[in-house]
């Protein structure tokens, strides 16, 4: 009798293992598993649009009250600040004065990731305070050759009336101190969305 009771655990246990397996494997074929495709139209996804903004990034780096710091400094002194990695949270405004309507924030971090010149991985989001627009944001990942007078980078997201948005901005240094590092640009954003 003693021996049977370890054969019957194992029993039990083996036809356990098998439910666990098994069960949810019919459930995932009844109910689609746990992705399905749908129709654009489904979420509202009919006509999509392109819009192009125009915003001026604030980089202030230097004074008091900086909207950009330093989170990890360079291992070496090099001429590219090569391992640099900033921060920002640099108001958008209207036109190239800090004092003019403020459009949105500018968030995210860039880094020198460059050893031969001063290029930026940049990773940021326009986030828009501003107009039908307020709430939504405009994601924006690439590469910024910061001295090259006009830098294309594309749009990889957004959210809320950017959701599902593609396309690119151009940047434009409108002013730098080369003294300070604090600086002006102007963006141009061509957004493709819904």
């Amino acid at each position: 009798m003693a021996r049977l009771l370890p054969h019957r655990l194992s029993q039990l246990t083996l036809y356990s293992l098998l439910l666990c397996l098994l069960l949810p494997n019919s459930l995932a074929r009844k109910n689609g598993g746990f992705a399905r495709t749908l129709s654009p139209k489904d979420l509202g996804l009919n006509n999509q649009k392109l819009s192009k903004f125009r915003l001026y990034w604030h980089d202030i780096v230097s004074g008091r009250n900086p909207t950009s710091v330093r989170v990890v400094t360079p291992p070496m002194n090099t001429s590219t600040s090569f391992g640099l990695v900033r921060m920002f949270d640099d108001p958008l405004t209207e036109g190239p004065e800090l004092s003019s309507k403020l459009i949105g924030r500018a968030q995210g971090f860039y880094a020198s990731a460059s050893q031969e010149e001063y290029g930026l991985l940049m990773a940021m989001n326009f986030a828009i305070m501003e107009g039908k627009y307020n709430g939504s944001t405009i994601t924006v990942f690439g590469r910024n050759t910061v001295f090259s007078k006009v830098r294309e980078m594309p749009v990889i997201g957004g959210t809320g009336l950017f959701r599902f948005a593609r396309g690119y901005v151009r940047a434009r240094t409108h002013f730098i101190d080369l003294k300070t590092r604090n600086a002006i640009v102007l963006y141009t954003c061509y957004v493709l969305h819904y």
